[in-house]
């Protein structure tokens, strides 16, 4: 089944990536999959309260789940943006099986301990932070970009189905056959993703060939998110709200332990909500973003997240915690939606994978910090005084990080533009793996100079975005009319990289440039190799 069928119905508004087989094909697998790591959350947090219920020492299984991504996305994205990303997940699907099946057996032998669940919780949450930036990366071959951001809130809806059936599953499952099942019925899960990418046929593209090393490639795309300006407002709003929010996740089970009549049946029944509440959110999302943009959305969920923790810490009744909780995932779909509309729109196709890692990064990142973090605060003080503080922690942050705005990249074009010329050849010289530097000569008359060099400074940017590691410009002492442009690249293969990463989007600064020279010919450009 190819990855861009013809569509299979007409196309609506939000169910429009549903008319693409291929679509269909991985979102069902998804959710069957997302259903089963639901039912495997509910049990290992559980599970960890009935072998140590302190609370730094439950915090910990959130943060062995969430810290690996942190450690090993950019890494793994690096990998999905030169490898088959259907192969590669594929085989990380097979090895998370393994993994799954040791620690079903292991609880159903009862030879778990504490130390155990945290490594191989630790080893799955490794297999998961290689597969995300690749599964994230595939959603734009699914469906055309005017489609994106549906098939993004239904990813997430899915998501969040799964998290309302997953749960309510695992209670039901841990009563009635132990506490082993949620972990088996998750190995067949994984089975029927790994069907499900056999099944599909993505259109054929051409992988990412470079000369450079792994840790040149993380590093370009490091950089690139460093000066994409859209990227990085994502990253830190992302980090502000992650890591205040990830303290209910982290600390729900205790929350339910402590409760009214709290227990198994009650933590599976507020994962149940937060799920539900955040396919009502989905659902919802479409029609609110037709009145307020994606940066409002995050503003509003933000406050609801609050909300919902200082509803957990100022009450013990059943009640009161399932309506924080079902107000909690509407306001973290509204949220997370966005943030991911907001980084897969900032990103072209030729970083997107490693681009995905780094805000990965920071979202893992940020929840593995606040989970051992809020754990430790709850063990010297009290899970309602921990979740009073986080709540202020999201109300202060949403002034201090307004100048971030989110859904920058949703109007640019990064199709590749082709514009810049061929790069000279070397004959039969292999000059690929030098240190390269280009100069770009202008030639600017002095009423022109503030204006070139404003629009030059917002240029560079797109250098360093595409490749460059170091940017510099020099004005001609003898003639101030003549300016000089230098960047760096860390090889000639890099430079020649550089050629098909301009895109639509940056053409018309660049055309403004060259229409600044005074010249007929424009400006005048020279090409480097570091000697060897």
């Amino acid at each position: 089944m190819s990855s861009r069928d013809e569509p299979i119905a007409a196309q609506g508004k939000a169910s429009s990536p549903f008319a693409y087989g291929g679509f269909v094909l991985l979102w069902t697998a998804t959710l069957i999959s997302n259903t089963g790591t639901w039912m495997h959350e509910v049990g290992a947090g559980w599970l960890m309260t009935t072998l140590d219920p302190e609370p730094a020492i439950v915090t910990l299984v959130q943060a062995a789940t969430t810290l690996p991504v942190f450690c090993f996305a950019l890494f793994a994205g690096a990998l999905a943006d030169r490898l088959d990303k259907r192969r590669l997940l594929i085989t990380i699907n097979l090895v998370l099986t393994l993994i799954i099946s040791l620690l079903a057996l292991l609880v159903w032998r009862e030879a778990m301990t504490p130390t155990l669940l945290i490594l191989i919780t630790f080893a799955i949450g490794t297999g998961a932070a290689f597969m995300a930036p690749a599964w994230q990366a595939v959603v734009p071959q699914l469906v055309p970009r005017e489609t994106l951001r549906s098939a993004i809130a239904l990813n997430s809806m899915g998501i969040n189905i799964s998290r309302a059936i997953g749960p309510a599953l695992a209670g039901v499952l841990i009563a009635g056959f132990g506490l082993a099942s949620p972990f088996a019925v998750n190995v067949i899960s994984h089975l029927a993703i790994v069907a499900a990418l056999v099944a599909w046929r993505p259109d054929p593209k051409p992988l990412h060939s470079s000369h450079n090393s792994i840790v040149a490639d993380m590093a370009t795309g490091l950089r690139h998110v460093r000066y994409n300006s859209a990227m990085l407002a994502t990253s830190v709003r992302a980090m502000g709200f992650f890591l205040f929010a990830s303290a209910y996740w982290s600390l729900l089970p205790l929350i339910a332990h402590g409760a009214d009549s709290g227990g198994s049946k009650l933590y599976g029944m507020l994962m149940a909500l937060i799920g539900a509440g955040a396919v009502f959110g989905a659902l919802l999302l479409p029609h609110l973003q037709k009145r307020i943009s994606s940066d409002q959305t995050v503003r509003f969920g933000t406050a609801g997240t609050a909300t919902a923790m200082l509803a957990m810490a100022l009450s013990s009744s059943a009640a009161t915690l399932m309506f924080a909780a079902f107000l909690g995932g509407l306001s973290w779909i509204a949220v997370l939606t966005s943030f991911n509309v907001s980084a897969q729109t900032a990103l072209p196709d030729w970083v997107r994978a490693r681009g995905l890692a780094v805000y990965l990064m920071v979202f893992f990142g940020a929840m593995a910090l606040g989970s051992v973090t809020w754990g430790q605060l709850a063990t010297l003080t009290s899970i309602p005084t921990v979740l009073l503080f986080a709540a202020a922690g999201l109300l202060i942050g949403i002034p201090l990080t307004r100048r971030f705005i989110i859904g920058q990249g949703e109007t640019l074009d990064f199709t590749p533009a082709s514009a810049w010329p061929l790069a000279p050849t070397f004959g039969n010289e292999d000059p690929e793996d030098r240190a390269a530097r280009v100069t770009v000569e202008y030639r600017i008359a002095a009423t022109d100079r503030e204006v070139f060099l404003t629009k030059l400074r917002i240029f560079s940017k797109e250098r360093l975005r595409d490749g460059a590691t170091r940017w510099e410009l020099h004005q001609n002492v003898e003639n101030p009319e003549f300016w000089v442009e230098n960047f760096y690249l860390s090889s000639w293969s890099e430079h020649l990289e550089q050629h098909d990463r301009v895109t639509r989007s940056d053409i018309d600064l660049q055309q403004e440039l060259r229409a600044l020279d005074n010249r007929e010919d424009g400006p005048v450009v020279r090409h480097y190799l570091r000697a060897k």
